[in-house]
């Protein structure tokens, strides 16, 4: 993985260092004093642009109050009406590549099952908006939601659509919602709309092991 992301960043310096004369032999010769035509960027400001939008800022800062060991306990209601299922298991939470994503592999039991889960949250610096994928052991689906944070930023909303494989509706609309409550706690809350209505399905308690 550190080959093939070396090799991106090499290919990519090479490509901005060469674009400017990409079609060069199609265009007349370059005289002293010409001016740059209205539109194109200088080499230099197309370089500026990428570190920009490549480098990590204060919205990656924020996802530092996740990093750690973490003991989970999960609550999910299958039934608004009933007692919700109760599980345990626990998640390491690391920022890799220089700050850039914060990774989380979590391991438990999901609903009486032994569950094992991956998911990466960032920040695009282009689009000013958070982004999070997550994988795990009961479905073959990838789950990219994108999100925001609040002014305070201990609490970050994500939105996204999932298939329900038990009803076989396609699309539902689902909600994260992700609350620090200091920094050896915060909370995950897990929503659903059914039928028009949004319902609170889940919610997953992390505190910091001792």
């Amino acid at each position: 993985m550190k080959t093939h992301t070396l090799t991106y960043a090499v290919m990519t310096a090479a490509l901005l260092a060469v674009a400017p004369n990409l079609f060069a032999d199609d265009k007349p010769a370059a005289k002293a004093g010409d001016k740059k035509p209205e539109g194109q960027l200088s080499e230099e400001e197309m370089t500026k642009r990428w570190m920009e939008a490549a480098t990590p800022g204060a919205p990656h800062k924020m996802l530092d109050a996740f990093v750690g060991e973490w003991d989970v306990t999960s609550k999910w209601w299958m039934d608004p009406a009933a007692p919700p299922m109760e599980s345990k298991g626990t998640v390491t939470k690391k920022m890799i590549l220089d700050g850039r994503f914060l990774q989380e592999d979590f391991s438990g039991e999901m609903m009486g099952m032994p569950f094992k889960g991956t998911g990466m949250t960032g920040y695009d610096n282009l689009k000013k908006q958070y982004n999070s994928f997550w994988v795990d052991s009961t479905t073959t689906a990838m789950i990219y939601s994108l999100g925001t944070a609040s002014k305070d930023g201990k609490t970050l909303t994500f939105n996204t659509k999932m298939d329900d494989c038990m009803t076989g509706e396609k699309d539902k609309p689902v909600r994260f919602v992700i609350k620090v409550e200091g920094k050896d706690k915060h909370i995950f809350e897990f929503y659903e709309t059914n039928g028009g209505k949004e319902k609170k399905s889940g919610e997953m308690t992390y505190t910091r092991k001792a």
